[in-house]
């Protein structure tokens, strides 16, 4: 039985294809549109998943959507309603979308797909459980979901055993910490829906000056978690921006100018609001852990990929293991619906043997479940771009790329099955050595073109975790933070002490410097061989070579743009930075080696890409 999952039209647009309760494939659409993030019908997405199952649209059984359109729009019009007359200029620009397209799903899925059979609607929450709990490698488990909104809900808690999810209470708009953590990822500049993890990353070099501030005019954030917005410091609801003057007054000024100088306000705004989003989420963790009684803990929605909160959660809180869908946000949306008809609308039975297929560690494959290349069409496409390169003997392509590596090259991995999720994983990946002390800013400033206080993080061999991170535990999906070993970290000088704020950000802070965040932390992706063969490879090759088990790990992308899809994205990626070397399959790259002509003789190529 074929299940298609698609989540659409709010941002990161993505479609799954689960076939007899199993993951076959999974996309976002930005992947394939090079839009950022892209929020249209997943019309690429869905090609993708049907050519990979090597089904045409006739041979679905169902298709399945990640809310309930109707649901949202009476919630749409409501608070419309409640905040009548302000609101206008926001209602005049949101009607005519819903009134065109987003009400109008199961039309759509006949049109855009070529399905005439049954859609069925899972409600927003339901998805993000569903995705969390179905998945994961546990018999039983409490699910916790948060995120902005979704119908009404905008964090949920229940638990699932077997093919049943059962979600026991929810927290409903406007109150929610997602909403809360954007609005100040809007204040302090950043782009709501896709800043977030720029608020996370640039907390650390703050001072928490605002917690007080936040919780007594805010945030009423009560024991069990749940907590109640003061709507007098919010436009969300009914405006067109995050915050409203009184949020400025409170505040001291204005919302930052997006690509303005970040200043030590900012930074103490993103730490002030991370402790209050870590407070809340541990409250949440302990009353779910309270109400179920279970011992493990699965986790979804776009408040889940805050991976310094995960981390608080596995250390501190009361469950003994955590799981946390790798496509977290609204696009693991597509994924959890399709399981939800499989389980529950179907009622098949959930054998976990067959969740963790082949000895994997749950049923995500690794979140590698995007397009592959083989060779061949990898080698064409190379010389399409006129490309100057050699093919590495598979058995020394690991060794050869160690070399590079500890030489502090910085080399463009482009392996297997694009990921599922926004994070690089080791298939579409810009790699470095973490040991070097200029390999944070390098990368940065240089390849990524971002800016320049965003942290990397290291990729680990599974065995060896332990020996660098205070962690003990698989985390696959580089959804958790953990310290690094004390015996690791550098001390600062007596002159490094008295830096502040973002002046911190050169000093080295350990052993592996390129991954160790200002505060002593890291955003660990631990590596098995049984998902990822070639990666693991790398990695062990590298340590055979240096002593060092861990590799620096971005996602093969500049700022601005999706994650390559493509042999020819990663080409182009690769030759408008100053990325070192390029390994596409079995195929070696050198920057040197490129002539001009091969990047700038023939650009129509760039036009089919969207790369200008």
């Amino acid at each position: 039985m074929n299940i298609l999952g698609i989540s659409a039209y709010y941002h990161d647009s993505a479609a799954c294809l689960v076939r007899d309760g199993e993951v076959l494939a999974a996309a976002q659409e930005e992947r394939f549109t090079r839009r950022k993030h892209d929020h249209r019908y997943p019309s690429h997405a869905v090609e993708f998943c049907l050519k990979h199952a090597r089904i045409t649209p006739k041979e679905l059984d169902f298709v399945a959507f990640y809310d309930k359109p109707l649901l949202k729009f009476e919630r749409l019009l409501e608070t419309y309603i409640d905040y009548a007359p302000s609101g206008l200029r926001s209602f005049l620009m949101a009607m005519p979308l819903w009134l065109r397209e987003k009400l109008w799903i199961r039309e759509q899925v006949s049109k855009e797909a070529g399905f005439e059979g049954k859609v069925l609607f899972t409600e927003h929450h339901e998805s993000h459980a569903a995705s969390a709990f179905f998945p994961s490698p546990f018999e039983s488990a409490a699910v916790l979901t948060m995120d902005g909104v979704g119908e009404w809900a905008t964090s949920s808690y229940g638990y699932g055993k077997g093919n049943e999810l059962h979600l026991l209470k929810e927290l409903h708009f406007p109150h929610s910490l997602g909403l809360l953590y954007s609005a100040f990822t809007y204040y302090t500049g950043f782009k709501v829906n896709s800043g977030e993890y720029k608020v996370m990353g640039l907390a650390p070099y703050g001072e928490p000056k605002y917690v007080k501030l936040i919780l007594d005019e805010l945030v009423d954030l009560r024991e069990d978690g749940s907590l109640r917005l003061n709507m007098k410091y919010f436009n969300f609801a009914a405006g067109l921006t995050m915050t409203s003057p009184a949020f400025d007054l409170l505040f001291g000024g204005r919302p930052r100018a997006p690509e303005s100088e970040v200043t030590q306000r900012e930074m103490d705004l993103a730490r002030s609001v991370q402790e209050v989003t870590e407070e809340a989420m541990l409250r949440m963790a302990r009353h779910v852990h309270r109400e179920t009684g279970e011992r493990n803990l699965c986790l979804a929605g776009g408040v889940a990929l805050n991976c310094v909160g995960n981390g608080r959660i596995l250390r501190e809180g009361p469950f003994e293991n955590v799981w946390v869908q790798p496509a977290a946000g609204d696009a693991g949306g597509s994924l959890g619906a399709a399981l939800s008809v499989w389980y529950q609308y179907l009622g098949n039975e959930r054998k976990l043997e067959e969740v963790c297929r082949g000895g994997r560690a749950d049923g995500m494959r690794g979140a590698y479940l995007g397009p592959e290349f083989a060779d061949e069409e990898i080698e064409e496409s190379l010389v399409t771009l006129g490309a100057r390169y050699r093919r590495v003997p598979h058995e020394e392509l690991a060794g050869t790329v160690a070399r590079l590596l500890a030489e502090e090259k910085v080399v463009g991995w482009f392996q297997g099955r694009m990921e599922f999720g926004p994070r690089a994983l080791g298939a579409r990946s810009i790699l470095g050595d973490p040991r070097s002390p200029r390999m944070q800013s390098q990368m940065n400033l240089k390849i990524k073109f971002r800016e320049s206080f965003r942290p990397f993080a290291p990729s680990v061999l599974r065995e060896r975790v332990s020996d660098y991170f205070e962690l003990d535990a698989d985390s696959p999906y580089m959804l958790l933070v953990a310290p690094v070993r004390e015996e690791l970290r550098r001390e600062p000088t007596k002159d490094e002490e008295g830096l502040f704020g973002i002046e911190r950000l050169n000093v080295p802070r350990s052993t592996i410097t390129a991954v160790t965040h200002v505060d002593y932390s890291a955003r660990v992706q631990t590596v098995r061989r049984e998902e990822s063969p070639a990666f693991y490879e790398l990695l062990a090759a590298f340590e055979r070579l240096t002593g060092c088990a861990v590799l620096v790990n971005t996602s093969f992308n500049v700022r601005g743009e999706p994650i390559v899809c493509t042999p020819a994205q990663a080409f182009a990626c690769f030759m408008r930075t100053e990325m070192d070397c390029l390994v596409v399959g079995d195929f070696l790259l050198l920057k040197p080696e490129q002539g001009r002509n091969a990047f700038s003789e023939d650009l129509s190529w760039q036009e089919e890409f969207q790369l200008d």
